[in-house]
């Protein structure tokens, strides 16, 4: 048993702290960031939902997880709006 009461076991360790980084730096450095968290946190929850991965870490890689998605929704978003004002001035400028 460890300190939280659960049984890890010989199972792999948890990448909770690695997928939170990863869901911070994609608001600040780049949004692949927010992908990889995405996936990488899919994939832990998956393994430790099945019991092969240490469940510890559940909470961390959920915000990571959470993070990821929200600076992936905000920069499509941005992507869009950039892409709608591009237009807007190149139909601007083609009626002048």
């Amino acid at each position: 048993m460890n300190e939280l009461g659960t049984q890890s076991g010989n199972l792999p360790p948890h990448r909770g702290v690695l997928i939170l980084v990863f869901g911070i730096l994609s608001f600040f450095v780049c949004v692949i960031f927010g992908v990889v968290a995405w996936v990488m946190a899919n994939q832990d929850l998956a393994a430790m939902k099945a019991g092969q991965m240490d469940p510890t870490g559940e909470s961390m890689t959920t915000v990571g997880k959470i993070l990821g998605i929200i600076s992936v929704c905000l920069n499509l978003i941005s992507l869009v709006f950039f892409i709608l004002i591009m237009l807007g001035m190149f139909t601007l400028q083609a009626t002048n």
